[in-house]
């Protein structure tokens, strides 16, 4: 099979992959497959919060995460739905240069808006990875370099949606000083979702050790490994896209496009496999009543009622 031949944008400026227009359809039907997912696992995610419980004993803010992550997602799959539309046939015989250079027009409103809600939805899913960091460590001074890891996600992702807004050429990422802050916004929160996640884990398998019991030992390998899945989960698709940038693939737009998605099954797949595993929420019971821990000390933030005991947990 040949490989992919670059080919020369309305603007002038050289990429490799599919064309733009191309890219779009296939990314807003990926896109379009992930978000039916995220929604049956945001209903999920819903139900493990209310099902027999009082409205009182409900975590409203990690619930109301839940609905910020789910609007963000609708919001991005609606604007590239519309994006489609003004490409393809609003705009297709009006628009100079055609689709492909409808693609491309960074300057496009719809464009600004995709790329801010991407920005927005990726601080939100890193900001509560860092939370439940704090949380778990029952310390401010852990989450001082994943913090500072995130108000430099903050300021790469808004300078890059600037300079979006600024070009009518979105393929000059690959050679200008915006894809100096794609690079950077991209690579910031691999590192920062990694690091997070790697804290998390390393402090729940260190109160294992602490609380080691034959009977808390079943319930560790379990969070483990549904941390670390919901980790690569989050990590794959940025590090897919920071090679799509690094080899000037069009392919970037596809992948940016999975992102927000992913992000949102990642969140709600934690809440939703701690509520289908009965060993995790017998360590979590279990190792937190041990250890004089309440529910602030729940790693996950999510309120377990798996086994009678004397400690209630909100």
């Amino acid at each position: 099979m040949l490989p992919a031949l670059p080919y020369i944008s309305a603007m002038g400026s050289t990429s490799t992959g599919i064309p733009l227009d191309t890219a779009a359809i296939v990314s807003t039907t990926l896109e379009g497959i992930l978000y039916g997912f995220s929604v049956l696992m945001f209903i999920g995610t819903i139900w493990t919060f209310t099902y027999k419980k009082r409205m009182r004993d409900v975590n409203r803010p990690i619930a109301a995460v839940a609905v910020l992550l789910f609007l963000l997602s609708t919001t991005h799959l609606v604007v590239d739905i519309i994006r489609i539309e003004e490409g393809l046939v609003k705009y297709r015989n009006t628009f100079p240069g055609g689709p492909v250079a409808f693609f491309a027009d960074g300057t496009q409103e719809t464009y600004v808006i995709k790329s801010a809600v991407v920005v927005m939805q990726t601080l939100l899913g890193d900001g509560v990875v860092i939370y439940r960091c704090c949380i778990v460590w029952k310390s401010v001074r852990v989450i001082i370099l994943p913090c500072m890891m995130w108000c430099a996600v903050a300021v790469c992702g808004t300078h890059m949606v600037y300079d979006f807004s600024l070009t009518s050429d979105a393929e000059s990422v690959f050679i200008s000083k915006t894809g100096r802050w794609v690079a950077g916004f991209l690579s910031l929160t691999f590192l920062t979702n990694l690091f997070s996640s790697g804290l998390l884990a390393y402090r729940i398998w260190t109160i294992e050790r602490e609380a080691s019991t034959i009977r808390t030992r079943k319930g560790i390998m379990p969070i483990v490994r549904m941390l670390v899945d919901a980790a690569v989960l989050y990590s794959v698709p940025n590090f897919s896209a920071i090679i799509c940038l690094a080899l000037s693939n069009n392919g970037l737009v596809v992948i940016g496009d999975l992102i927000n998605p992913v992000i949102s099954i990642a969140f709600y797949m934690v809440f939703i496999r701690i509520a289908i595993n009965k060993d995790i929420q017998e360590f979590l019971s279990t190792v937190f009543v041990r250890t004089g821990e309440t529910d602030q000390g729940i790693p996950l933030h999510y309120p377990t009622q798996p086994l009678q005991t004397s400690t209630t947990y909100r």
